[in-house]
C-alpha cells in the first residue's frame, strides 16, 4: 500500500520532467541552427565565436549554469521561476551539443546533392528547406534522441533549485518516510520507463524514414 502511494506521488511529477525534458530540447533545437550555421561559416570570426560559444557551454557543469542563471537572474536582472531557469540553462547547453550534431549531419551529406541543388538554379532557402534540412534530420535523429535520453535524465539537476520533479518528489518523500530504497527504486524505474518510450518512439520514426527512402 505505501508503495503504491509513494508511486501515485512520482508519477504526478513525471508531466514536470517531460514538459522540462521537452520545452529545454525544442529550446536547444532551435538556438541550436543559427550556431550551427555560424560553426560551418566561411568567415573566421563566425567560426571562432560559435566554438567558442560551444566549447564554453559544454565546459561548464549543468548545475553551476542553473545556479548561475536562478540566482543570478533573480537577484540583479529579472525573478525567474525555478522552472524557467532550469529550461534555459539545459536549453543553452542543448543548444551547444546539438549544433555539433547537426554540424556532423551537414558534413555526412554527399557534395554531390549539394552541387545538383546548384545546377538546378535553387535558391538557398529551396535548397536549405527541400534538400538539406530533410537529410540533415534523418542524419542527426539517432544522435539527438540519445541526447534527448540524456536530457530527461539530467533534468533530475533542476531538483536543487525547486523544480517539483522526480527527483525533488523522490528526495521529499525520502526525507519524510525514511524509505529512500523503496522510492528511488521507483524513480530509477520511472526514469528507466520513459527512456525506453522515447527510445522506441525514435527508432520507430527512424525506421519509417528508412522505409520512405527505400521505396
Amino acid at each position: 500500500m505505501e508503495a503504491l502511494i509513494f508511486l501515485v506521488a512520482l508519477l504526478k511529477a513525471v508531466p514536470w520532467s517531460l514538459a522540462l525534458t521537452l520545452s529545454s530540447f525544442l529550446l536547444g533545437a532551435l538556438l541550436a541552427i543559427p550556431l550551427c550555421m555560424m560553426r560551418i561559416s566561411k568567415h573566421a570570426t563566425l567560426r571562432a565565436v560559435a566554438i567558442s560559444v560551444t566549447v564554453f557551454m559544454r565546459s561548464i557543469p549543468p548545475i553551476v549554469w542553473l545556479f548561475f542563471i536562478f540566482f543570478s537572474f533573480s537577484e540583479y536582472v529579472v525573478q525567474l521561476s525555478a522552472f524557467v531557469a532550469a529550461m534555459l540553462g539545459l536549453g543553452l547547453i542543448t543548444a551547444a551539443n546539438l549544433a555539433e550534431i547537426y554540424r556532423g549531419a551537414l558534413l555526412a551529406i554527399p557534395h554531390g546533392q549539394r552541387e545538383a541543388s546548384h545546377v538546378l538554379g535553387l535558391g538557398f532557402w529551396d535548397r536549405a528547406m527541400s534538400v538539406m534540412a530533410p537529410q540533415v534530420f534523418r542524419y542527426s535523429l539517432p544522435a539527438c534522441s540519445t541526447y534527448a535520453i540524456g536530457l530527461l535524465k539530467d533534468t533530475a539537476i533542476a531538483s536543487t533549485i525547486g523544480v517539483p520533479e522526480v527527483a525533488q518528489v523522490a528526495y521529499q518523500l525520502s526525507q519524510q518516510t525514511f524509505k529512500g530504497l523503496e522510492i528511488y527504486a521507483l524513480a530509477g524505474c520511472l526514469y528507466l520507463l520513459i527512456s525506453f518510450a522515447m527510445a522506441w518512439l525514435s527508432r520507430s520514426v527512424d525506421a519509417n524514414l528508412r522505409a520512405r527512402i527505400e521505396r
